[in-house]
This record gives structure tokens, sequence and C-alpha cells, in this order.
């Protein structure tokens, strides 16, 4: 079966800003990008009524994804690209095309210009439902941004990628979302920085010399559980430069702040299927809110 990068498409700013990054993603990948843009059904009258001249809002519609793919041909030589144009509810189209994807792009306005992402309704319910990979990708995203500054300082494509940077339950780690940061990392020929947080007991916020020896024997210990868990996949890519971190307090506090020096963030979503509905996990909704660089959310079981 082909697989292929998609990229959810509305004509925004931050849509386009995802095409962009999907479309140096499948160059990376050696994959076709496909484009997808849904035209929501809307009473007929409204659909055929002329927004300029003799053109309607579904004829302005159907442009979007021809032409962003014209943009994206020209931009990215020997990216093989395709546009649909589907017609439904956008968080249910784009959910059922992407089963066959290999990867689901989509973006995201910033907050407030400080950091993190403003996911709408479509987002989160495409987000929540896909079993894909999903990458969310800020408006204004550029290429240089993921990588290091030249030797003057200035931001530039033509650097060295970023670290990827993996946030990982070193005590319940998943191969899926471990194999995905690796293999990014190794797409990018640059290191991948592992983080883990834990949360230190409360007895060791007193600071009495028997609490302070339990932390320490505590902190090893994780540190330990970081390290076994990398073991294998370090002998799978040998070529990928490891970086360890084990650090007590909240994971998303962590990994918003190590974003800033990332070119990828890959978090975990875990599958919990519910007569509540589905979630995305509040690491993962917190770390939405307040990194910088791109962000990849893997489902896992």
């Amino acid at each position: 079966m082909l697989r292929y990068i998609m990229v959810g498409l509305d004509g925004s700013s931050e849509s386009r800003a995802a095409a962009e990054w999907a479309a140096r993603e499948a160059k990376l990948r050696g994959l076709p990008l496909r484009l997808v843009h849904v035209w929501e059904p809307v009473p007929e009258r409204t659909a055929q009524a002329p927004l300029l001249g003799t053109e309607t809002p579904q004829h302005w519609s159907e442009r979007i994804p021809r032409g962003a793919a014209e943009g994206l041909r020209a931009r990215h030589p020997g990216v093989d690209v395709t546009a649909v144009h589907l017609t439904g509810l956008p968080g249910d189209v784009l959910v059922d095309v992407a089963r066959d994807a290999e990867l689901l792009v989509l973006g995201s306005r910033g907050l407030s210009g400080i950091g993190g992402f403003m996911v709408g309704s479509v987002g989160q319910a495409v987000l929540a439902r896909t079993e894909v990979p999903v990458v969310l990708v800020r408006s204004g995203e550029q290429a240089a941004d993921e990588h290091a500054m030249d030797p003057a300082g200035i931001p530039s494509a033509a650097t060295r990628f970023r670290p990827v940077l993996l946030g990982l339950d070193a005590r319940s780690p998943d191969d899926t979302v471990i194999a995905f940061a690796f293999a990014e990392a190794a797409r990018r020929e640059t290191s991948l920085r592992v983080l883990h947080a834990w949360n230190p007991p409360p007895y060791s916020m007193h600071g009495l010399s028997d609490h302070v020896s339990l932390y320490d024997e505590l902190a090893r210990e994780r540190a330990a559980d970081l390290t076994e868990a990398l073991r294998p996949w370090r002998d799978k890519y040998p070529t990928v430069e490891v970086i360890e971190a084990s650090r007590a307090g909240s994971a998303a506090d962590q990994l918003a702040n190590s974003s800033r020096y990332a070119s990828l963030v890959v978090v975990g979503r875990r599958i919990r299927r519910s007569r509540f509905g589905v979630h995305i996990g509040p690491v993962t909704h917190a770390v939405l809110h307040h990194v910088v660089a791109p962000v990849a959310v893997v489902a896992h079981a």
C-alpha cells in the first residue's frame, strides 16, 4: 500500500505553515505529499452566492488545494504533491482519510505570540480520534527555526538540525513513541534528547537528612530506568547521539523549556476509548499549550 504524508489545508496561514513543514518531512522520508481540503456543506443558496464577480464560495474553496499544490511543487522540487477537495465535516473526513497516511500534519495558531498552540475544535477532534501520528505546526513556522544558528548568529536552514526532544515515561515506555523519535532524529542526522520527569515524594521537601538520601536514591533509580528503556534503541540507531535527562518536576514545564532548542518535540498519547469520550492526556494537553517547536503526538496502546 502506498504511504504518504497528509496535511489538512484550509487556506489559513497556519495550515500553509503546516503544508510547508509537511513538504520538508515528505522529502526527508521520500514519500508523496497529499493536501486535503474539506468543504463543509452549507445551504445551496450560500454555496452558490457570488463573492467577487461570478466566483462562488464553493469555487473559491476548490481553488485552495490546487493553488497550494502548485506553490509547493515549485518550492520543493522532487516532492510528489497531490491535492484533493472533499465534502463533509472536517473532523470526520480528516480522521477517515488519514487512516492510510503515515503522518498527519495540522496547523495551529500560536498563543499570544509567546509560545504554545491554539488547537481549534477540528484539530482537537482529529488529534483525539486518529491513531496516526499527528504533527502540529504553528503559524509562522520557518525551516530555519528548526536549525542551529549559522556562525554569524543568523537563522539558516543550511545548518545542522536542532535536536529532537522526546518526553518519555521511563517506567512505562512505549516502543511506538520511542521508535518515532529515534527515526525522526536519524532522518535529520541530529541528536535525540530524552526527558523523563518524575514527581518527588512529599517528604523530600522537608530537607531532613534521611529524606535527602531517599530523594537521591530515587533520582538514581529514575535515571537508571531511563537508561535501561533506551538501551535497545541505542543499539538499533548507533549513529544517533542520545542525551538523557531525568529530573524531578513537571513534565510539561520541562518539555516547554527545552522545546526552545528543539527541531521537533515528540510526546505520546494513550489510546483510550470509553463512554466519556476520547482525551489526549494532561501532559500532552499542557505541552501543546506551551511548547514553541512543532509537536508530534504519537498514539499508542
